[in-house]
């Protein structure tokens, strides 16, 4: 399915880490596909990967997150400009994937590849990691606050079960207050149905 081919409130990404290699001429490109929500969660894989392959020259690296546009980077750590963190974001361009980090790893053989060589290996072992994942359609979600009178409390959660929201969180204080987890393409609908009931104030979190 194409990127255009997605509803508002899709994306794709990787179900799970996915690994891929490329050799040439002795030099051998590790590529890691993680999936990643979050820069912290982009910051902490590297740095993982970094000191599980300590001894390695190179880690060049492309990360993608977020809706467009995106929050993207791509770094060539020590590699000729635009030969290793480029080629690997075009392969997550290719694919119209997000939320996603790739790590291309580099053990060095000895003998250069050139810039034409460079750019083909990281591109090559990005695109094995990516391949050999399983890619997948999630949901962009929205957290929503819904706060109520205790009369309203079964209209409510009748409301909350039709349209299928997950509850993350109940609180009864005053009020019953509900955190709940929605389809960003369902917001305005679940909003309107919950202000329809008497006493009952949402707000987006």
């Amino acid at each position: 399915m194409a990127e255009s081919e997605l509803m508002d409130d899709q994306y794709k990404t990787l179900e799970s880490p996915a690994e891929g290699i490329f050799k040439d001429k002795g030099s051998r490109f590790i590529a890691h596909a993680l999936p990643a929500g979050s820069l912290d969660e982009v910051r902490q894989q590297l740095e993982s990967l970094k000191r599980k392959y300590h001894d390695a020259r190179h880690h060049c690296y492309a990360y993608r997150l977020g809706e467009p546009p995106y929050d993207f980077r791509y770094n060539d750590d020590g590699e000729p400009s635009g030969t290793a963190g480029k080629p690997v974001y075009g392969q997550i361009q290719s694919f119209g994937l997000t939320n996603l980090l790739i790590v291309v790893t580099r053990y060095f053989g000895g003998i250069k590849l050139g810039t034409g060589g460079l750019i083909q290996a990281y591109r090559a072992a990005a695109r094995d990691a990516i391949t050999n994942g399983n890619i997948i359609i999630k949901n962009w979600m929205i957290s929503l606050k819904v706060s109520h009178e205790y009369a309203c409390m079964n209209d409510v959660m009748r409301t909350l079960k039709e349209e299928n929201a997950r509850i993350l969180k109940q609180e009864f204080i005053s009020e019953p207050i509900i955190l709940l987890e929605i389809r960003k393409g369902k917001k305005a609908e679940i909003i309107q149905k919950l202000k329809s009931i008497e006493k009952v104030e949402v707000s987006v979190i």
